[in-house]
């Protein structure tokens, strides 16, 4: 599967990354994201709810401690973090596949447990950066779908 990776030097230009993929994401698209705290994945996000049309009035915050935000954009977006699960079977609880291979665009912080198999979308791995606002992103098409966005966000670096 397709590889592309890209050093951001400030949260402002994470968040435009995550902007110009969003307004390059098809319904039916997951966006797993992997990093350590402050590595980005927030501003990442907001960018992306920002390219989906998400209303600049829309706050949108990491759900640590309600699991998942819903926002409504050009599509319905479902914004997990599950930082606090304690195992791969909670998942279950939240009927989690639904939205994995729902009509949606879904984004899950802190993906390690999910079992990408099957998923359309990418994975982005943040990590810190040399400089201290300068942060590394990694981005893994998981299908088709993955390789064709990947590629498009690209040719917009």
């Amino acid at each position: 599967m397709t590889n592309w990776s890209f050093i951001s030097r400030s949260a402002e230009q994470t968040s435009r990354l995550g902007e110009q993929l969003g307004a390059l994401c098809p319904a039916s698209f997951v966006v797993l994201l992997e990093g350590d705290l402050g590595s980005g994945k927030t501003s990442f996000v907001q960018g992306i709810a920002k390219g989906l049309d998400v209303p600049e009035e829309t706050p949108v915050n990491s759900p640590t401690y309600t699991l998942m935000n819903h926002y409504h954009g050009r599509c319905e977006i479902y914004h997990f973090d599950l930082y606090r699960l304690g195992s791969p079977d909670e998942l279950i609880d939240l009927d989690f596949d639904s939205y994995l291979h729902g009509a949606g665009v879904t984004i899950v912080e802190w993906a390690g447990m999910v079992e990408s198999e099957g998923v359309h979308g990418i994975k982005v791995n943040l990590d810190y950066g040399e400089a201290e606002n300068e942060r590394s992103l990694l981005f893994s098409a998981l299908d088709h779908s993955g390789e064709t966005v990947l590629a498009q966000l690209a040719k917009t670096d």
